[in-house]
């Protein structure tokens, strides 16, 4: 799949780095192989030995740069077209607040018996993010950057680090 211009921020050989498209949160990253498969068996030791430094550092930005309070990595993929990717999914404070503050997800807690580790998991955050910030035409406010100020700065404080090479 061609990453559009604007949602583009770096590469390496293997990976390919963009805001995720379809999203309305501010760093909602996609990383993706450049080998088409969906098998991480399939993909060379060059690429898996980059994939590690690569979340880390994408992770490692939206903490320090865009305040960020969690990160959620994460594997999906099940959808066929797609090579096998990676999304980067930043938890703000605002966002948890958002969570908290809508209803809806209280339902959430009837699904679990007695009290959980806290008073939410990644697998509730991501799916309100999935649900409000991807697939509603109305998502919540934003706060902070644009999406577009924030691939600005992405695009400034990901640059390749030495011994990772450009794709051509």
């Amino acid at each position: 799949m061609e990453i559009p211009e604007p949602f583009f921020i770096t590469e390496t050989d293997g990976w390919s780095v963009n805001h995720r498209i379809n999203s309305f949160l501010p760093g909602y990253l996609m990383v993706s192989s450049k080998t088409f498969t969906n098998d991480l068996s399939e993909l060379s030791k060059e690429a898996l030995s980059s994939l590690g430094p690569l979340l880390a550092r994408a992770q490692d930005v939206l903490k320090r740069n865009l305040q960020a309070e969690r990160v959620y990595i994460g594997r999906y993929g099940h959808t066929p077209g797609y090579p096998i990717h990676f999304h980067v999914i930043p938890i703000y404070q605002w966002v948890e607040e958002l969570f908290w503050n809508d209803n809806r997800y209280r339902l959430l807690q009837t699904f679990t018996n007695g009290a959980g580790e806290s008073a939410t998991d990644g697998a509730e955050m991501t799916l309100f993010v999935w649900r409000e910030f991807c697939e509603r035409p109305d998502p919540p406010p934003i706060k902070g950057p644009s999406i577009a100020d924030v691939i600005s700065l992405l695009r400034l404080v990901m640059p390749l680090q030495s011994g990772e090479q450009a794709a051509s």
